[in-house]
């Protein structure tokens, strides 16, 4: 069993990824007072905090004692300020944080660097890339046991157990669903590190995809 905090947890991905992780000692970072209950009946720890106020002093209280982070939150296209402290700032100071207080792995999900390239999405989107792409390379040059997930297009779709995953693969779409799976068997698996994982649906079982990056 590890002890988990999950950032994000009350999103689209984290709010599929809580039970999944049945049989760990879960924590998670909610921002609204009222969150905690819900968070509570599913059998998590509640910590609340806002990401846009929150600094290294701040994270690393909230995750010291922990074993894994998953950090799955981002400002959904919500303004450049937003942007800039969730999606740029926030992963950078808790990689501080975590090697601060000796917590070894990270699990970011980021975005998948080709997504919108086929059309004009404006300022806004570039300025939320730059930011995911600044993320990915603060986490990447830490000492943490990091992992980097960058599912395609997020829906609701049906997740029926079967992705694609890689270091380049083709751009297409990922269900939260199929991005939840995804982290949890991350979890399980601590020999997956210092791996950056593309991901979108497919026809590969999750384990069966994600087995290919375990290294001997």
């Amino acid at each position: 069993m590890s002890k988990i905090f999950v950032i994000g947890a009350t999103g689209g991905v984290g709010s599929r990824l809580l039970p999944m992780l049945e049989g760990h000692e879960v924590h998670a970072l909610h921002r609204k007072p009222e969150q905690a209950k819900a968070l509570q009946r599913q059998g998590v720890t509640p910590h609340e905090g806002d990401l846009m106020q929150m600094g290294v002093g701040d994270f690393a209280a909230a995750i010291r004692g922990m074993d894994v982070v998953i950090l799955s939150a981002g400002a959904s296209g919500s303004g450049r300020d937003r942007t800039e402290a969730i999606d740029g700032h926030a992963p950078k100071k808790l990689v501080t944080a975590m090697e601060r207080e000796g917590v070894g792995r990270l699990i970011l999900v980021s975005a998948f660097m080709d997504a919108g390239r086929d059309k004009d999405l404006g300022d806004g989107f570039e300025f939320y890339m730059t930011q995911k792409r600044a993320a990915d390379v603060a986490v990447a040059a830490s000492g943490l046991d990091w992992v980097i997930l960058r599912p395609g297009t997020l829906t609701d779709g049906d997740d029926r157990d079967a992705i694609s995953a890689g270091a380049a693969i083709p751009y297409g779409d990922t269900s939260r669903g199929h991005v939840a799976a995804a982290i949890a068997a991350l979890v399980e698996r601590p020999k997956i590190r210092r791996e950056i994982v593309e991901l979108t649906d497919g026809d590969v079982p999750v384990a069966r995809a994600l087995d290919a990056f375990v290294r001997s």
